[in-house]
């Protein structure tokens, strides 16, 4: 009888990241991005930012299509809640982010996925945002993030995936540690 032998896809092309990972350890200044949204008021507290494109491996970028993302507040901050809080946006942000990396890892351990699942939450006192206590801080005062995954795999094989993920993630690095921000009014 002959073995059959089952292959593993998760929708990521390994060999095209390895291949960009080679590629760009040769020329790091290729490795160098800058991406950029671009946000216009629209009234209230409502807002729409569109991602169009992107620096890149030397040169400029443009996605298929332009992404639009309408955010606001909801009723209960007494705004019209056209779109998503700009603190759930982090939020998906880094949801988005720490899936991706799973399902990029699993493919490269050759992990099947079948499902997979973040649910995130981050707690916030609105004293800080409201001016009540300059004390409390404006921000999350954590974050945490809980995964359902279903893979062939073990415990532990799933557990190393997420870690592993959280080491690559860029969103995770941009929220966990400190970021310099320039405002600037032209």
């Amino acid at each position: 009888m002959a073995e059959s032998e089952s292959t593993v896809d998760n929708g990521v092309n390994v060999e095209a990241l390895l291949g960009a990972r080679a590629a760009l350890t040769d020329a790091p200044e290729a490795a160098k991005f800058k991406w950029r949204a671009t946000c216009e008021w629209k009234n209230g507290t409502h807002s729409n930012s569109t991602v169009e494109g992107y620096f890149g491996l030397g040169e400029e970028h443009k996605h298929r299509t332009t992404f639009s993302f309408d955010a606001d507040h909801p009723e209960t901050f007494a705004s019209e809640d056209n779109g998503a809080t700009p603190v759930e946006y982090v939020l998906v942000g880094l949801a988005s982010c720490l899936t991706a990396g799973v399902a990029a890892i699993a493919q490269h351990r050759n992990i099947q996925l079948r499902s997979v699942t973040a649910t995130i939450e981050g707690g916030m006192d609105l004293q800080g945002i409201l001016g009540i206590d300059s004390d409390v801080r404006n921000g999350f005062d954590g974050i945490k993030v809980s995964y359902k995954i279903d893979a062939d795999a073990s415990d532990d094989d799933i557990k190393a995936l997420v870690a592993q993920s959280q080491k690559r993630s860029a969103v995770y690095d941009i929220v966990t540690n400190p970021t310099n921000v320039t405002v600037e009014v032209n």
